[in-house]
């Protein structure tokens, strides 16, 4: 009798097994990690937003805080009131790392507050806790449950 080389069909049925088993075990660890990533995200982009607040605001104390991430924002040509080019063009749009985020609660001019608010473009796929800060420093978030304001719990 002849032998053939190769594998059988169970043989090959038992690694496709292993490997999907391998998978069921490895995708919700990796998705963990995305959200875990993007939240870690959006608390560098709001420290980087309160950094740049205080850099506007003591550049142009007539305007007081910027109310918008577009004045922070890239400029062309000489930084203004108006395009001061403290923040990257990515976080000035207010979309990053699946957090979708605004500045607001300014009024009167100087504007003496501002709030920004990170929430999840897609609740439990993009992340999970929502983040606030304001013109304090303190970062602040919720998870998930409500709104950020600033009885919510600190960052530590």
């Amino acid at each position: 009798m002849r032998r053939q080389k190769g594998f059988s069909l169970i043989e090959l049925l038992i690694v496709v097994a292993i490997i999907l088993i391998i998978a069921a075990i490895a995708i919700p660890n990796l998705l963990r990690s995305r959200i875990s990533a993007n939240e870690a995200s959006a608390v560098g982009s709001l420290r980087s937003i309160n950094t740049a607040e205080v850099s506007y605001s003591s550049t142009y104390p007539d305007s007081g805080y910027a109310c918008s991430l577009g004045v922070l924002g890239p400029t062309t040509g000489t930084p203004s009131a108006t395009a001061a080019g403290l923040i990257d063009g990515v976080l000035a749009s207010g979309t990053k790392s699946g957090y979708s985020i605004a500045v607001g609660g300014c009024s009167g001019t100087p504007a003496m507050a501002y709030t920004i608010n990170a929430s999840p473009v897609m609740p439990n796929q993009s992340g999970i806790r929502l983040f606030c800060s304001d013109q304090t420093g303190i970062i602040r978030y919720d998870p998930g449950t409500g709104t950020c304001s600033s009885s919510s719990n600190q960052m530590q």
